[in-house]
């Protein structure tokens, strides 16, 4: 996460989310690959198929990935442009009855119910936010014996959009600290750094480190 990242008290107004990223997604378009995000896919390896909550879905990748594999997928993104894109890939790959892409500003609403696993990959934004609310309410949204998965960004990639060196990212323990989370009701699966080799838009590769924070929900 960035200096400028770390926004849980800046101030934020309708739309303002949606005007950064709807011209970001309008400018760039990436190839698809149909690859989920790397640690979703181990983190889902063992777990039995029901709803998931795919928080700032992007291209689809993961949704769609996922919808492939059984699950019922609500994904949720603020630029109407990339949920066209994705709403497209699933009509071309059959996986409508299995996913719907919604558009939400999730500093300002939420969808309803609750899910057996809610995904926030890289849930980082330049837009001043209240990040550790949001992911709040996404705990909230957990189904009991459901799992939230939030990964973040702890290295900076060669390719990535903001190159600030003084960027300081938090801990794994750091965002589970901020999100003040009852123990007794959140048991951690995995809350560690993990090294990975990631692939650039441009085909060059890099290691990076991601910030992988899993727990599930219990009742003690």
């Amino acid at each position: 996460m960035t200096k400028h990242e770390d926004s849980s008290t800046a101030p934020h107004s309708a739309y303002a989310s949606e005007s950064f990223w709807e011209p970001h997604y309008q400018k760039h378009i990436r190839p698809w690959t149909g690859l989920p995000n790397t640690v979703l896919a181990d983190m889902t390896a063992d777990l039995t198929p029901g709803s998931v909550l795919d928080i700032g879905c992007g291209e689809g990748g993961d949704a769609l990935w996922l919808a492939g594999r059984g699950w019922m997928v609500t994904a949720i993104d603020v630029s109407a442009t990339v949920l066209e894109r994705a709403s497209t890939q699933a009509v071309e790959r059959g996986l409508t009855a299995n996913v719907t892409f919604e558009k939400y500003d999730v500093s300002q609403s939420f969808p309803d119910g609750s899910f057996d696993l809610v995904s926030a990959q890289y849930f980082h934004t330049p837009i001043g936010i209240a990040r550790e609310q949001v992911l709040r309410t996404a705990a909230a949204t957990v189904a009991l014996q459901g799992v939230l998965l939030i990964v973040d960004h702890a290295s900076t990639a060669p390719w990535s959009w903001n190159q600030d060196p003084d960027t300081r990212f938090p801990t794994p323990q750091d965002t589970l600290t901020k999100l003040d989370l009852d123990d007794q009701h959140w048991r951690p699966i995995r809350v560690e750094a993990a090294q990975r080799t990631a692939s650039g838009p441009g085909g060059q590769t890099a290691t990076v480190t991601d910030n992988v924070i899993a727990l599930r929900r219990v009742d003690r």
